[in-house]
């Protein structure tokens, strides 16, 4: 196809209702995307539609809204109206077009040209749709959105002309005179007529079959749904079920049966009379978790959270039947397995899975653990593209930290990463455990050894409340553990005993944090004491407790580049929440996803990137040059030190890249007092940042690219290139019922209130105790 191209939005089986203010919504039914062009003609668009919706199109009319005006049903019947309506969406990649019964349209086509002309239907009920016949193989790229609508008030045909004007489309008011509709807002019965003509054919009588039992049920549950009538179960098993109508004295009834050496079913007795006029009522219809899971199906697809409660509503206002909260979530849990497979097919997939990984990305890790009783234990995941890039231009530097998942068997994520050369988070590594231990992440540890394959010094960044001091210099030789800032702030204000206002935690957390960050123990030390001038106990929990030697810049033994806080791993977590509600190799698959789309992206970056450092890193030495214009430099006599004078007086030894502030050793750039010696000499500051910064290693580290996995539907346990047959069942925990708290850390509370004066809006105090409102009094 070729010129404009829009994605016509077809829907049928849904219903009309008016708004406030007179727009149109559209509710209910199904719907199907077609591919509409400028080439396309008239009878090939209707064709394609009928055959999605397997309907007669010559008893449908085809109706769309125009941009921005959801009052005005515009018609098509030709390829101008088609063209046309192609044109009125230019601005747009898609359009809606409804399915609307021809028997309910006027007749207009003998109305005058007249623009005032306009005519109402009395109902807009479209046709059935055909929900048994809906191609399961589409994706939820391939359905569109069904949306709620109602009815208009009467719209002139200036009006429409006045909006075409403004489109600078040229219309012919003569080709539009049949095409302007208002609907009327459709008054009926609970259930829709369309579904109930329908269905009222799903059993037609004896000698009737079916593929199999199930499709028995399902059809006689619609049958009883679109008549309007309940009924009981005398006999139901595998090979025979008979029925009987609920209301007491009514001879309705039907018994099926299996065919002898098949599966198929079908009916041997049927008494299709009612006596009781539908006195079982709706209340007493036939539903079922996998009912409730066929009629929302197609809806979950495309809205993934699509509420429990609101499937009590829909299908409520839609049915007429009344579900309660559990069967409305385990028919979704149901239809959620139908689409995406189940819970306990991706266990058994994951061999298989991680054989996949490392075949289409030679040179990734991906291995799996089990019980004895073979069901899960672990699975560790890592992309040889992104060792690669660690160890070719990122700084020796690993966050590691966890998070909960809510699926529907317990377990947490541990996730390693690292940041790049312009300070972005790096993906690394990632595993899923059943459980949060200190063998999981000693195991893990020993997976991420394995992977890197390195005997250089890494700094870890983490949390010490996970027991990893030991695990990890036990797993790393001679490697640095330096504890989460975040994780150690959240420690101290739950260890903190004592009515202390919510301004006193304030400051201790920011002496705190000023003292984690001192670069000299002399600044330490001061803002330690003024935290004891606050609170002793809290100095007592710094200097006794709290290990300096593991978070403090001023003791710290290894190089954390001022990277404080383990949270670099956040991107993890948030991929792993879009992906919680999915069998584990998906969510597996989902990450993997995610780590390749954003090394492509950084890969762009990275070669459109000028300068020779990373653009934040340009941007920090330009903030320390503009400093370095106000010290003096004076040259020691020994002439390998320079005495740099400012706000204070600091020594820099040049050939060490040393400075006595201490800031060209944390961060790795020359500090202000560096660059005004090296502008003393005319040197270029390029030379003395470390190359862990420039763009040629930025480029190095997005070189390598990560590959999809694929998994071809239906595979499932297979025996492993070692020859022996893997079965992995899923972890015998399941998450216990209710919604996880949200749990916020004591920290971030103290650090979000607080209090701003109404009066000078200074921070740290309120009105009443404003000095300079005191002093002006």
């Amino acid at each position: 196809m070729s010129g404009k191209r829009v994605i016509a939005i077809c829907m049928s089986g849904g219903e009309f209702h008016t708004e406030k203010g007179g727009s149109l919504s559209y509710k209910g039914g199904d719907a199907h995307a077609i591919d509409v062009d400028e080439q396309m003609k008239f009878i090939d668009f209707i064709s394609e539609i009928g055959e999605m919706f397997n309907c007669d199109v010559r008893t449908v009319s085809l109706k769309y809204f125009l941009p921005d005006n959801k009052k005005t049903l515009i018609s098509i019947s030709n390829d101008k109206d088609l063209k046309r309506m192609i044109k009125f969406h230019e601005n747009s990649n898609t359009a809606d077009v409804y399915l609307l019964p021809e028997e309910t349209a006027p007749d207009i086509s003998n109305m005058p040209a007249s623009r005032s002309s306009r005519t109402t239907l009395s109902e807009a009920i479209p046709p059935v749709p055909m929900d048994d016949m809906i191609d399961d193989t589409m994706g939820p790229e391939d359905l569109p959105i069904s949306i709620s609508v109602s009815a208009p008030p009467a719209v002139t045909m200036e009006q429409v002309m006045n909006r075409a004007e403004d489109a600078q489309i040229v219309i012919n008011p003569s080709d539009m005179i049949s095409s302007i509709v208002e609907v009327s807002n459709p008054k009926g019965d609970i259930l829709t007529k369309a579904r109930t003509q329908q269905w009222q054919n799903t059993i037609t009588g004896v000698g009737q079959r079916f593929k199999n039992v199930g499709e028995f049920r399902e059809a006689l549950r619609k049958y009883a749904i679109a008549n309007q009538f309940g009924f009981r179960y005398k006999k139901n098993d595998s090979h025979r079920v008979t029925v009987k109508c609920k209301a007491e004295g009514c001879p309705w009834r039907i018994h099926a049966s299996r065919l002898s050496t098949t599966q198929l079913i079908c009916i041997k007795k049927m008494n299709a009379t009612h006596t009781c006029e539908g006195a079982g009522g709706i209340n007493g219809l036939q539903t079922s978790r996998s009912w409730v899971a066929s009629i929302i199906k197609e809806k979950l697809k495309v809205f993934p959270n699509y509420k429990p409660k609101d499937i009590v509503s829909d299908i409520k206002e839609e049915y007429g039947i009344q579900l309660n909260y559990f069967q409305a979530w385990r028919g979704k849990e149901i239809a959620r397995e139908q689409l995406q497979g189940s819970y306990k097919d991706g266990y058994k997939q994951l061999p298989l899975f991680c054989e996949k990984i490392m075949e289409t990305n030679p040179g990734s890790l991906a291995t799996f653990t089990t019980k004895e009783d073979s069901s899960f234990h672990r699975v560790f995941v890592s992309f040889h593209a992104s060792v690669y890039g660690f160890l070719q231009a990122c700084r020796p530097l690993v966050f590691l930290d966890s998070m909960p998942l809510k699926s529907k068997y317990q377990g947490t994520l541990l996730a390693a990463t690292s940041v790049d050369g312009d300070d972005a988070v790096f993906p690394l590594a990632f595993a899923v455990v059943d459980a949060e231990t200190d063998d999981n992440w000693e195991w893990f540890l020993l997976q991420l050894r394995s992977a890197l394959s390195t005997s250089c010094q890494i700094t870890f960044v983490a949390d010490r409340q996970k027991n990893l001091q030991e695990s990890i210099p036990r797993v790393f030789d001679k490697s640095f553990h330096a504890y989460c800032l975040r994780y150690l702030t959240d420690e101290l204000i739950r260890d903190l005993k004592g009515p202390f206002s919510h301004e006193i935690k304030r400051l201790i957390v920011d002496d705190f944090y000023s003292a984690a960050y001192a670069p000299r123990m002399d600044s330490f030390e001061r803002h330690v004491e003024n935290i004891k001038g606050l609170s002793p106990e809290a100095y007592d929990w710094i200097v006794q407790k709290s290990q300096p030697d593991h978070w403090a810049n001023a003791y710290f033994g290894g190089a954390r580049y001022n990277h404080m806080t383990s949270h670099s791993g956040e991107p993890f977590f948030s991929w792993a929440s879009d992906a919680n509600d999915l069998p584990i190799t998906q969510m597996v698959d989902v990450i993997r996803g995610k780590i390749m789309g954003l090394i492509h992206v950084r890969r762009i970056s990275a070669t459109e990137a000028n300068g020779k450092l990373t653009p934040s890193m340009e941007v920090k030495l330009e903030k320390e040059s503009v400093k370095a214009q106000t010290v003096e430099v004076a040259i020691c006599p020994d002439n390998k030190l320079f005495q740099v004078r400012g706000e204070t007086y600091e020594l820099v030894n040049m050939e060490q890249c040393d400075c006595s502030c201490k800031g060209w050793q944390l961060t790795g750039l020359p500090c202000h007092h560096a660059l005004a010696v090296i502008n003393s000499y005319g040197g270029n500051p390029y030379d003395y940042c470390s190359r862990y910064f420039t763009v040629e290693h930025y480029r190095s580290t997005y070189s390598l690219s990560i590959n999809p996995v694929l998994l071809l539907e239906g595979e499932m346990c297979r025996e492993s290139s070692g020859g022996s047959a893997v079965t992995v069942t899923p972890p015998p925990t399941r998450r216990p019922p209710g919604r996880p708290p949200k749990k916020k850390t004591p920290a971030e509370e103290v650090m979000k209130r607080q209090l701003q004066c109404s009066r000078c809006k200074g921070l740290g105090h309120n009105k009443s105790t404003c000095k300079e409102y005191l002093l002006e009094c």
